[in-house]
């Protein structure tokens, strides 16, 4: 049985690749490619795409990028081992390191702390003004998502349980489309999708204000462990790429704007507004104590992730919470913070 779980869970993977790979023309069949899994939220994972850091800093390789439309899909990949690098959220790291998927991979940085950049929303018509009115509501979120952890953490604020409300697991672009059609009364997801629905509704709660409740969230990179141990210098370039793109949005606002936009298809300005919402840290901040840590040390990041896998146990999303050390092993802390500062 386990076997054949095992076969389904690489069938799926495997066919949903298929139709995620993006097409990067040069590329060469003697060269060993790097698959890097994305997603098209603003972040400075898009800035180090578009400008094509990765390829200029590493010219012996091939870099594939891959499309994901959530973190449960890329957990997905990298159980399929068919990722080299991913960008997922905190909640779907916690579930990936915790029982029974232990995906055997590591927190390598930080792209953004979730802020006004995910959001709870009401459709205007429901007469829905609080969360407490949501009990009996249809709501939509991708399941296994940071936005189904911060969803979860907003009604048990509010004392209602997942079987208060009527819960339907969409993608962002599937929310839109139910939205639009009635479909559903409420929906917590992200940029660019979020802003979409604002335009018709009016937000409940976002991530920003649950992190000062004591449950944020993060959009963060992972790296697998085989990749890590087999290729460190890489994972140090790509990490500088990263920190580069963090530098440009601080830095550059527009210049970080132009080129997000330009990868998920909205204007700059839009764009602009939209970055403005997110949390992004410095390269100092994210080999900070409080993130990822030093060498060797590993930063409160690991705690924020137990506290994250504990809550989804006490939800009955996982059969138990991992231990903190489990969390901590998976912090990638390997030359930290210098190779940041480079």
């Amino acid at each position: 049985m386990k076997f054949k779980a095992a076969l389904a869970v690489l069938a799926i993977a495997t066919a949903a690749l298929a139709g995620c790979s993006v097409d990067q023309p040069g590329q060469q069949a003697d060269k060993p490619t790097i698959r890097v899994g994305y997603q098209t939220f603003p972040s400075g994972d898009l800035i180090v795409k578009n400008n094509k850091w990765l390829e200029e800093a590493l010219p012996d390789y091939n870099i594939k990028w891959i499309k994901f439309d959530s973190g449960a899909d890329v957990n997905t990949a990298f159980i399929a081992k068919e990722l080299d690098f991913g960008a997922l959220g905190s909640s779907p790291v916690a579930r990936g390191l915790s029982e029974p998927l232990n995906i055997p991979y590591k927190v390598a940085f930080v792209l953004d702390v979730a802020g006004d950049n995910e959001a709870l929303v009401a459709r205007n018509g429901t007469t829905i003004n609080s969360i407490a009115e949501l009990k009996g509501k249809r709501i939509a979120t991708p399941f296994a998502s940071t936005a189904h952890y911060s969803l979860l953490a907003a009604l048990s604020q509010n004392k209602l349980s997942p079987s208060d409300v009527q819960l339907v697991d969409l993608q962002p672009q599937a929310i839109l489309a139910a939205w639009e059609r009635g479909d559903i009364d409420a929906a917590y997801t992200w940029l660019p999708t979020l802003d979409d629905l604002r335009k018709s509704g009016k937000d409940l709660i976002t991530s920003r204000q649950l992190a000062k409740d004591g449950k944020p969230t993060l959009d963060l990179a992972a790296v697998a462990d085989d990749f890590a141990s087999a290729h460190p210098e890489i994972v140090d370039i790509w990490r500088q790429q990263e920190a580069r793109a963090l530098t440009t949005i601080k830095d550059e606002p527009d210049a970080a704007a132009k080129a997000i936009a330009a990868e998920i298809g909205l204007s700059p300005e839009d764009t602009a507004g939209q970055l403005k919402q997110g949390v992004y840290l410095t390269p100092e901040e994210v080999a900070s104590p409080e993130w990822l840590g030093s060498d060797g040390k590993p930063g409160n990041i690991a705690a924020n992730l137990q506290s994250a896998s504990q809550f989804l146990a006490d939800q009955k999303q996982i059969p138990s919470a991992a231990p903190l050390k489990t969390f901590q092993d998976a912090i990638y802390t390997k030359g930290l913070p210098g190779v940041l500062s480079q």
